[in-house]
């Protein structure tokens, strides 16, 4: 069984993180993915420690967690030789993914039109910071920047008093989320191409539009009135919808409906709470949260946090202890999903990743590929674009190491 973008050819020629993790998306679902790198690599083969192997063979397991399933080649492409290569494989891919600053393309010589000419069919995703309009265009995209900038460090922590001040998530959220979009616009762009939308198109997806649609909830609270700002982990809409301290620990709880609630309040040893018209109701909770907070703190600390995830799972409220990294990626719930998985590696090993989360019956995704090592697979790659014998070698010093 082949995946479901089996045959299909992606050019990449993204680096560091948004566009890797959407092409790895895609080669996860079959498509031959084609890893465009400068001479040096990419940027993040160096962002250790920690690392995986030893000597040259070392590698940032930053790199290893978004490259597999990749074919890599190193080109230099302010040179001739390189600009060669690259013009063929455009000429017979089916997705470019690039994340050069807008107009970066165009300096070397492939701008839209020339892609056009190219490959009519050609499904082009131009990842950005900002767009590719305003005083802002030029800028780069750094996902910590522009989680400052999206106003999502500016929920993310806790209260002024308590804690510090604004803070990022602890993974480059909006790298991820913008790979994510990406990956849904390859999918879109290929649909429109096979039901008669003319041919391909370019589409752009910017770092900053993917955080702020990643706001939801929270953008449409600033348009009706209220400012969002940091809780901790409490939830701005929901009550209770935070940490508590138990007797040893902590756990999350997630009271998600008046049913759970008064389920809740049962395990929890304290009925009349659900009876009490200050909590009737969530929107009551929400505005009496200062009120009811400390009455459910005081009743979770007289117990450890297993006995408590024992009585709210068998009165069926959302409860969870909260892991560690390593934690999580072992625990029972992760193994019985089967969420990780082995990659052999000819060099390094054997790596342990994520494995691909849809599940698909009939074209299911695959890891056919460990993470390539630098310009792994030049030599097959020129073969297939007819670059073979001395023309081949002729590219090594022409822009293609």
């Amino acid at each position: 069984m082949t995946g479901p973008l089996d045959g299909l050819v992606v050019a990449d020629l993204s680096t560091v993180l948004a566009g890797p993790y959407a092409t790895m998306l895609l080669g996860d679902l079959g498509a031959d993915v084609v890893k465009v790198e400068p001479p040096e690599g990419d940027a993040t083969r160096g962002w250790g420690p920690p690392w995986i192997g030893e000597d040259s063979a070392r590698t940032a397991a930053y790199y290893l967690a978004v490259n597999r399933n990749k074919r890599s080649i190193r080109l230099d492409l302010r040179r001739p030789g390189a600009q060669a290569v690259l013009g063929r494989l455009v000429g017979r891919a089916d997705v470019l993914v690039e994340n050069l600053r807008p107009g970066g393309l165009d300096r070397i010589g492939f701008d839209d039109g020339r892609l056009v000419a190219l490959n009519p069919r050609l499904v082009h995703v131009a990842i950005s910071g900002y767009g590719t309009s305003g005083d802002a265009a030029g800028r780069g995209g750094y996902d910590f920047v522009v989680q400052a900038e999206s106003g999502l460090m500016s929920i993310t922590g806790f209260p002024d008093g308590s804690g510090g001040g604004p803070t990022k998530v602890g993974v480059a959220i909006d790298d991820v989320v913008t790979g994510l979009h990406v990956a849904v616009a390859v999918l879109a762009g290929l649909l429109g191409r096979e039901r008669g939308a003319g041919g391909g198109q370019r589409i752009d997806v910017s770092l900053l539009g993917a955080a702020l649609s990643a706001l939801v909830n929270q953008a449409q609270n600033a348009w009706a009135g209220v400012v969002p700002g940091r809780l901790g982990n409490a939830h701005p809409n929901i009550v209770p919808y935070e940490t508590f301290a138990a007797a040893d620990g902590e756990l999350a709880i997630a009271v998600g409906s008046e049913r759970q609630w008064r389920r809740f309040c049962e395990a929890l040893g304290a009925p009349e709470l659900a009876d009490d018209r200050r909590f009737a109701t969530n929107g009551d909770r929400v505005v009496h949260r200062d009120v009811l907070r400390p009455l459910l703190a005081q009743r979770l600390a007289t117990r450890t946090v297993a006995e408590w995830l024992a009585a709210f799972r068998a009165a069926d409220v959302p409860v969870g202890p909260i892991h560690d990294v390593a934690a999580a990626l072992d625990s029972p719930e992760a193994r019985v999903l089967g969420a990780t998985t082995v990659v052999g590696h000819p060099v390094l090993g054997e790596i342990r990743q994520v494995a691909p989360v849809a599940r698909y019956a009939a074209t299911p995704a695959t890891i056919r590929r460990p993470p390539p090592l630098p310009g792994e697979q030049r030599d097959e790659i020129l073969r297939e674009l007819g670059f073979e014998g001395p023309a081949a070698e002729a590219l090594r010093s022409n822009g293609v190491p």
